[in-house]
């Protein structure tokens, strides 16, 4: 394992170099992308596949760099303070349950599976109960595929393992559904649909759940972090009676109330980054993961609400920067499990947590 000093030295090359790939100054390509499909480029797919980026946290004997969630943590908030389109999560999250050759296609970028696990809105995940594989083929249905416009296949759950699914295969049908980024989420319709079946390790998918929720953990704080300096720069500039609204004690302690918010939500988010890196009891990286999860869930949208109300009647506008940020949280704030369900979740694991703790002592 790499020391403190190299671990930081990366996250500030991976920051640097993906503020240079994403530039937050400029959003004109996610307006450009906003409400068309597939809602985002696959050549900038292909361009962050070329920089490694989709095999940063995946293991060296895998096909990745195999560094550490920190790392992989660190892009996703610089991604997601520019509100990059690109379904980057559920391409990573793919790559982790994919075998060997179809991995590599999606390391590459000449490929995007993307993965279809969810079969109810009150789950996060399944085993794919409802969704069978026999004789080559695969039938069922599932929801909530995000940005599955742009993907090449999918990666369907089912009881027998893993329904490797061509998108333009016999029998696949696709219901999109808008959401307020100007985005969508995608239902699978699968009927006597070709199919390649792979191995389905429950604890892998576990694993790769939990990645994707902390990743969208990361997103979602580098585009509320974003909002709240657009914010700022927006209360030392716009004067009102006379001067700076951001001298008014009122919106002063609104804006150190959101300051707070985000530092306890980083606060969180690295303390599940260095638990899941240190390797901790599964107990625990779980705990840590929902704990993040469930307050991003929570704060994105406070901050984002609270960012566009802080610039006023221009914030509700189209054309105000802002509002881009809160459309985003309203679309992700849920994925990978709302904040009741890691809240469950997070109660869940404490029995557990405390008597493997009472073992290790």
């Amino acid at each position: 394992m790499y020391s403190s000093a190299e671990q930081q030295e990366n996250i500030r090359m991976i920051r640097d170099s993906a503020a240079a790939f994403a530039p937050v100054a400029s959003l004109s390509r996610v307006r450009e992308s906003r409400y068309r499909l597939p809602g985002f480029d696959k050549t900038v797919w292909r361009e962050m596949a070329d920089n490694g980026w989709p095999a940063l946290s995946l293991p060296e004997h895998e096909g990745g760099a195999g560094l550490g969630m920190a790392e992989y943590c660190a892009l996703l908030e610089t991604l997601g303070a520019a509100l990059l389109p690109e379904p980057f999560i559920a391409a990573v999250l793919a790559a982790r349950l994919l075998d060997e050759e179809h991995r590599a296609l999606q390391l590459t970028g000449e490929r995007l599976w993307l993965p279809a696990l969810q079969e109810s809105n009150a789950s996060l995940d399944t085993m794919g109960g409802a969704t069978r594989y026999a004789d080559g083929r695969v039938s069922g249905r599932k929801l909530n595929i995000h940005m599955a416009a742009g993907a090449d296949g999918f990666l369907v759950s089912t009881p027998e393992g893993l329904a490797l699914v061509d998108a333009q295969a016999p029998g696949v049908a696709l219901e999109f559904l808008q959401t307020q980024d100007g985005g969508h989420f995608a239902h699978l319709t699968l009927l006597d649909t070709p199919a390649q079946l792979l191995p389905l390790d429950a604890e892998a998918l576990a694993n790769a759940l939990d990645e994707a929720a902390l990743g969208t953990s990361a997103y979602l704080l580098g585009a509320a972090e974003q909002a709240f300096t657009l914010t700022l720069d927006y209360l030392r500039t716009r004067k009102q009676f006379g001067q700076v609204i951001g001298n008014f004690q009122a919106l002063q302690h609104r804006a150190v109330d959101l300051k707070l918010q985000l530092a306890l939500w980083r606060a969180s988010l690295d303390s599940a980054a260095a638990t899941w890196d240190a390797g901790k009891p599964a107990a625990q990286r779980r705990a840590a993961v929902s704990r993040a999860k469930a307050r991003a869930a929570d704060a994105a949208l406070l901050v984002t609400r609270q960012a566009v109300q802080l610039h006023g009647a221009i914030g509700y506008t189209d054309e105000c920067d802002v509002g881009l940020f809160l459309r985003k949280a309203m679309t992700l704030a849920n994925l990978y499990g709302s904040s009741a369900l890691h809240r469950r979740r997070y109660d869940a694991c404490m029995p557990r947590l405390s008597a493997e703790q009472g073992t290790l002592s």
